[in-house]
């Protein structure tokens, strides 16, 4: 929401400054996102008078000026603007000065070999309109050598946030009324208009859908005079964003700036039959005044006539309907429309505007006549005209609702102490009626809740009212009560297991990445193993899908920091993956993704050229988080299937059996990798921390005290000749499974193919450590282990190695 400082002093009698004012905005939590000010934008430019125009000897179409700047020798200037001529008064840029238009810096210069110290403007180069057929003219009495922005009389322009809560702050008015709450001035009272109304209206108003448009008011006002606003009316809409158009739609405009109430004025020659509020026919559509053609179905609301609709009621007017410079009558419309409604319309279309951002918070259900008046009084002022009398058809649920209010309320919720009388003064001055239940305003009160507040719903509400009126820098810190003894966590399981994984990947020299939630559809449905999460009303196109995985965002982030010349990436992001349950219900799984890509070891003297992450990186990095974590990697096998996304010979998974995946790792696939646009080697993974089995529950309170085995560790080293097939893990797995009364670990130390070994076989040689209990093993001991070990191997077709 944007207002020049002056439409502000319109309605509030007040002499503050416009930092005063910014200051109290924010402390009643109407936050300032901006103060612009014209006049630094209009440093330079002085009104000047042409005191001679001869012709370019070098241009037919530009002139050579001698003009007044009001200080010293007049100024040459060459100027192409055909209305340039001796005695006119218009506005010069000096040398030095920025032309807001397109940031141009005036500077001396010649132009076809004849001297130019500025420049002549146009109301569009300096941002005051589109007219560029010539140079401004300013009125005969203008004072030479004045600032222009001092002649002109532009002041700042501030720019506020507006919650949705706050459908009363959408106009200038309501503003106004919360900064006379803070005693920031004298809120004036809203015009009153005495108008006569000679005939009556000739147009049939009627509402037949009474559950999107409770209420439809109207009137006709013949014999009006359409053309341009003036310019006190440019000014304000100009500094609120908006573009003059016509005195009848400006009219509209400011009325809805100003009190946060929509309007419509329709050309009363282009409408056929009776006006009425209806549900739309399926299929139906309508040129909006945007030039778009809309769809409509039978849930939304228009304004139509026999000939069809010319209104997306609430939203935007019709194309074919609108006020023109030859309109000489017009219907003015105003109407009150469920929020819903509105809201939902908007979605289905697509569509934004001014309007519906009013009507979807909710306006005030009792200033349809009162906006009418105001609206059809301005407009008799423009343009003139006489009015009919109004028809309404419906009514507006001007029920007026209540709140029962004990003033104590606010101490205790909102931690301040407020005089009841105080409380009474700040509720009365935003609206709000109070009525004593009992005897005594420090007893229960019935609070009146005014129509422009439906964001109030209770006591809490009118807490809040008093306590941003009174002062939030009044609310005094206070300690929360604290329990004797140590705090109990907090914590939950699954919260801790993200701290303790987030700090294990740090400390392994990942770097976190944090992405959107939202991918394009084509880059969800690569790694998406059914449907994708589609948002009906996405931000973007590029952030319409939920995430099924991780590693698109984590890959997107290796892309630009690749491009941006990183030699190294070490990527890794904790959150959550977004699938589709059973019956499209929604399934969130919490999940790591990594990525490595650029060089896992830089080109030197002792290493040669430079060293690409590969499989076993992922691979590595995936088993020590699942280990950080909690999961039981000793049992884990990998398996393959890791994924179209994943190269198939340089990739697999870590599985508890053959169903539980926990990790999926390995290099990227080509198609993958040329789809995200990365050129080399890419390593990935990804966890399933969902997939972890939990922890059985402890069955005591303590962990049993640690106690070292009596007698030392042994090991035995064993060669197998395998199938080359054979994945190295499964035989150690098998290996350790062996004897567990008497193996503690095994590991595999070497993998040799070459001379001595057949074709299609590799030998592995696996150390067993051995953990005597109360006695040190004997031969026989040994080689009983021995050959439980081998025959474990045997059943994987692996033999002792002669």
């Amino acid at each position: 929401m944007k207002f020049s400082l002056s439409w502000l002093r319109r309605y509030l009698d007040t002499d503050a400054s416009v930092d005063a004012i910014c200051d109290a905005l924010n402390a009643i939590g109407l936050e300032v996102e901006g103060v612009e000010d014209p006049a630094a934008k209009l440093s330079g430019f002085r009104v000047a008078k042409v005191l001679t125009a001869a012709r370019h000897p070098d241009a037919d179409k530009l002139q050579v000026l001698t003009v007044d700047t009001g200080q010293g020798e007049p100024l040459q200037v060459v100027c192409g603007a055909p209305n340039a001529r001796a005695g006119l008064i218009g506005v010069l840029g000096l040398p030095g000065a920025v032309v807001p238009a397109n940031g141009m810096q005036l500077k001396k210069s010649a132009i076809r070999g004849v001297e130019s110290n500025g420049m002549m403007c146009s109301t569009r180069e300096l941002e005051l309109g589109e007219d560029h057929d010539g140079i401004i003219e300013l009125p005969a009495d203008a004072p030479i050598g004045t600032p222009f922005a001092d002649y002109r009389g532009v002041d700042p322009v501030i720019e506020v946030a507006i919650t949705p809560n706050r459908p009363d702050c959408m106009g200038v008015y309501g503003i106004a009324r919360d900064l006379a709450a803070k005693k920031l001035g004298e809120l004036k009272p809203v015009a009153e208009a005495h108008l006569e109304t000679p005939f009556a209206c000739p147009v049939e108003i009627r509402t037949d859908d009474p559950q999107g448009c409770p209420a439809f008011y109207g009137r006709v006002i013949r014999g009006v005079r359409n053309g341009p606003s003036p310019q006190w009316l440019q000014d304000l809409l100009q500094s609120a964003g908006q573009r003059p158009i016509s005195a009848l739609v400006d009219a509209t405009n400011y009325i809805m700036l100003s009190y946060g109430r929509p309007a419509h004025a329709y050309d009363l020659a282009k409408l056929t039959g009776a006006v009425v509020a209806r549900r739309a026919v399926d299929g139906e559509q309508v040129t909006a005044l945007n030039g778009k053609t809309y769809t409509l179905d039978a849930e939304m609301t228009v304004i139509a006539d026999q000939a069809g609709v010319h209104d997306i009621a609430g939203i935007m007017g019709g194309e074919h309907s609108g006020c023109e410079d030859t309109t000489t009558d017009v219907l003015l419309e105003i109407a009150y429309f469920d929020p819903a409604r509105i809201a939902r319309t908007g979605r289905k279309l697509n569509l934004t505007s001014d309007a519906r951002g009013r009507f979807e918070r909710g306006i005030d259900p009792g200033f349809l006549d009162k906006g009418l008046e105001l609206l059809t009084g301005l407009i008799l002022e423009l343009c003139g005209g006489e009015p009919s009398e109004v028809v309404r058809a419906g009514a507006a649920p001007t029920m007026p609702r209540t709140v029962h209010f004990d003033p104590a309320l606010t101490e205790k919720l909102g931690g301040v102490t407020v005089s009841p009388q105080r409380q009474q003064a700040i509720l009365e001055s935003l609206g709000f009626g109070v009525v004593a239940e009992e005897a005594g305003f420090d007893k229960a009160w019935i609070v009146t809740v005014p129509g422009w507040r439906p964001d109030i719903d209770g006591a809490p509400d009118l807490v809040e009212e008093v306590v941003r009126i009174h002062g939030l820098d009044e609310v005094k810190s206070v300690p929360l009560p604290r329990e004797d003894g140590v705090a109990r966590p907090t914590a939950t399981p699954a919260q801790k297991l993200e701290r303790r994984v987030r700090r294990a990947a740090a400390a392994r020299g990942l770097q976190e990445a944090v992405t959107w939630s939202f991918l394009p559809t084509p880059e969800a449905a690569h790694f998406a193993d059914g449907p994708v999460w589609t948002l009906a009303n996405p931000i973007s196109e590029d952030m319409k899908a939920m995430r099924p995985s991780l590693l698109p965002g984590l890959l997107s982030a290796a892309r630009r920091n690749l491009d941006r010349g990183a030699g190294s990436l070490r990527l890794f992001e904790l959150g959550r993956r977004y699938l589709r349950g059973a019956a499209g219900a929604s399934d969130e799984r919490l999940t790591l993704g990594l990525v490595l890509a650029g060089e896992k070891a830089p080109r030197g003297w002792s290493s040669g050229k430079t060293v690409p992450f590969d499989a076993f990186d992922a691979k590595a990095e995936a088993m020590a988080l699942l280990a950080d974590a909690g999961a039981p990697v000793d049992k884990l096998q990998v398996m393959g299937d890791a994924g179209p996304q994943f190269h198939p010979g340089q990739s697999g998974t870590l599985r508890l059996g053959p169903k539980t995946v926990l990790a999926r790792f390995g290099m990227l696939h080509p198609a993958t990798a040329k789809l995200f646009d990365i050129e080399g080697p890419v390593a990935l993974a990804e966890v399933f921390l969902d997939a972890i089995p939990a922890r059985k529950a402890a069955s005591g309170f303590a962990r049993v005290a640690y106690a070292p085995p009596a007698l030392q560790a042994v090991s035995r080293d064993f060669a197998f000749l395998v199938p080359a097939s054979l994945p190295a893990g499964d035989l150690v797995r098998v290996v350790q499974g062996a004897d567990k009364a008497n193996i503690v670990a095994a590991r595999l130390f070497d993998d040799f193919r070459g001379a001595g070994v057949p074709e299609g076989q590799k030998s592995l040689a696996v150390e067993v450590t051995l953990q005597p209990g109360d006695k040190s093993y004997g031969e026989a001991d040994l080689k009983a282990i021995a050959d439980k070990v081998t025959a474990a191997a045997a059943k994987l077709g692996a033999t002792l190695r002669g």
